[in-house]
């Protein structure tokens, strides 16, 4: 193995978030000891100064500034070319890495005659409080969406069954080999997102890392989870001070595109049927929940109807924008 060639190369795309990115540098500064890595920071057209940050505080980084917000996928395929490390790591800039999750990853990693087949290997992810986070998670299907949006997967986490959609029955202490693990932190070897292919850019955000760890599993690989390997992310620990109730149009755009992405990656994976079924399933359960709220006269039941009428509206409009999951709209989203 050349000297010249990193262990890990480290993947981070920004968009508005300059001082979480400066924390994020810091912090993979600080705990990655020993390991040879490079660091690469793709700038998706920032606005508040991220990139010069980074040229200025930070000048053995990588960086790459997009003109345009580009999306998670196609701005990690640009670090993807730039790579030179014999790992890919995928770090969000609101991620933050414990001690020794750097190196006990990339140890699980280089223990291919044991496990060569470990095609991505993700961390547990925990808020800042320590709270658990979904880490290690089954693929979206018709069936899952179903146990979700049914309330059966929260009234029921610990059923092996009604539970499986976030593996909230299963130890989070126990290593697994699972469907995905989320794209806040992940590690794969670079011959196999060689072999593979990079993210599906049709995704501007959302279903892309779900997407990459089903071509890998289909591929023979295993998918990884390890508890050991822990990462502060606070992605998780933000949506909770949102109000499902109050529809900012930065929350609605956020749905739209959760949706988008939803009906890309059925119609890839699924078919056409599926798609139309997805998206039957998610307007009777909106239109449900519109007419049973819609019937009180009180506030709260009044906002939950309007809220869901208003989720109806953005689920025609993406099954528009995608023509039923068949195309991505054009960049920015």
């Amino acid at each position: 193995m050349s000297t010249d060639t990193p262990d890990i190369s480290v993947i981070i795309v920004s968009f508005n978030t300059c001082d979480l990115l400066l924390e994020c540098l810091q912090t993979l500064q600080t705990q990655a000891g020993g390991i040879r890595y490079e660091t690469i920071v793709i700038d998706n057209a920032s606005q508040d100064g991220s990139a010069d940050m980074v040229e200025r505080e930070f000048p053995d980084v990588q960086l790459i500034r997009s003109t345009e917000n580009l999306g998670f996928a196609a701005a990690n395929n640009l670090g993807f070319a730039q790579a030179r490390g014999h790992y890919v790591v995928l770090l969000n800039s609101d991620a933050f890495l414990k001690p020794q999750a750097l190196s006990k990853a990339l140890a699980y990693m280089q223990a291919g005659p044991k496990n060569p087949k470990i095609g991505v290997g993700g961390a547990r992810l925990v808020g800042p409080d320590g709270t658990w986070q979904p880490s290690a998670r089954m693929f979206p299907n018709l069936l899952n969406n179903f146990i979700t949006l049914s309330g059966l997967a929260a009234k029921y986490p610990h059923s092996r069954f009604f539970g499986r959609v976030d593996r909230t029955w299963a130890d989070p202490d126990q290593a697994a080999i699972v469907d995905w693990v989320p794209g806040a932190f992940s590690i794969m070897p670079r011959h196999v997102l060689e072999e593979v292919g990079y993210f599906d850019e049709q995704f501007f955000l959302y279903y892309e890392e779900v997407d990459l760890c089903k071509r890998i599993q289909a591929k023979g690989y295993n998918i990884c989870y390890w508890p050991d390997v822990v990462v502060v992310h606070l992605g998780g620990e933000s949506s909770k001070t949102l109000k499902e109730l109050k529809i900012y149009s930065t929350g609605k755009q956020i749905s739209l595109w959760q949706m988008r992405s939803a009906l890309l990656f059925y119609r890839k994976h699924y078919g056409a049927l599926s798609a139309w079924l997805w998206m039957q399933m998610e307007n009777l359960w909106l239109m449900l929940r519109a007419l049973k709220n819609g019937w009180s006269k009180q506030a709260d039941k009044q906002q939950k109807a309007a809220y869901s009428k208003t989720m109806r509206r953005l689920l025609r409009q993406a099954w528009h924008d995608t023509q039923g999951g068949r195309i991505s709209p054009p960049r920015p989203w």
